[in-house]
């Protein structure tokens, strides 16, 4: 059984004050895209070691680290402790950058929960796929129902928001610089916003680049110009908006029409997705 994992923008991010338990509040709205990996699941009865029973291979983009610390791995093993699954064989062709913004590997995690649900016909409700994701991830849970929402609270509090952004074309480039996240917070001073998200976005799109702010850009692209100079790019060949996603370091810009990827001039070193 086969799924598709699909990456996310973030539209506007403020870190609106630190927690006590040392993470951040948040607001934001998730907004999914079509830029995907591919994650595979068979059943393998043949298959034991000891006390691991997911034996997962990896290609595309290479993914570091040992494949039983992968978040795969740490997903079957978190369904598995309830539901004692049968052994699987999992492969994920990586496809989303890492180190981007995007939640690529929240996604993958929470896909392999729908995987493993739809494969063992587990049952498992809506709520209890978020229970597990919450576990994996602080946006994990987002790539269950996987459909625009306005986040709060860790980026896990999730309310419904109407925005359809299909009409338009969306440019996302990763020009291969790994954000550092906790690095990305401490040059922030926590605040709330003078305007919500939530209403900021209900006006038109080209009236977004006065107050749809994301607050890591003014801390990242002192440490990479070049990130702002993607977002200047957009707004030279018209984007209605632009910014990065997340914490970076992918950048987007929102077209009103199709756009040839061509005029950006971009590096060859560049990822480059577009929407249409």
């Amino acid at each position: 059984m086969i799924c598709f994992p699909n990456a996310k923008i973030n539209l506007g991010l403020n870190i609106v004050e630190k927690r006590s338990d040392g993470f951040h509040n948040i607001e934001t709205v998730f907004y999914p895209i079509n830029w995907c990996d591919v994650l595979e699941v068979i059943e393998n009865k043949a298959f034991q070691k000891g006390n691991e029973k997911i034996n997962l291979s990896l290609s595309g983009i290479v993914v570091e680290g040992n494949t039983q610390d992968n978040l795969i791995s740490k997903t079957y093993k978190l369904v598995n402790a309830v539901h004692n699954l049968p052994p699987v064989k999992a492969h994920l062709h990586k496809v989303i950058p890492m180190g981007a913004g995007l939640g690529g590997g929240s996604s993958d995690a929470a896909f392999f929960i729908k995987l493993l649900n739809d494969k063992f016909s587990l049952n498992l409700s809506i709520t209890e796929q978020m229970n597990f994701a919450k576990q994996l991830g602080s946006d994990c849970a987002f790539f269950i129902e996987n459909k625009p929402v306005y986040a709060s609270g860790k980026g896990d509090v999730f309310s419904e928001v109407e925005i359809d952004l299909n009409q338009y074309c969306i440019v996302v480039v990763y020009p291969a610089v790994h954000s550092n996240t906790a690095l990305a917070y401490k040059g922030v001073v926590p605040a709330k916003p003078q305007k919500n998200i939530q209403s900021i976005i209900t006006d038109e799109i080209k009236n977004w680049k006065e107050d749809l702010v994301n607050d890591f850009e003014k801390t990242i692209f002192l440490q990479h110009p070049e990130l702002q100079n993607i977002k200047n790019t957009f707004y030279s060949v018209d984007a209605l908006y632009a910014s990065m996603s997340g914490s970076g370091s992918a950048v987007y810009g929102i077209f009103k029409n199709d756009v040839d990827i061509k005029e950006f001039n971009f590096s060859n070193n560049y990822l480059i997705w577009k929407s249409k």
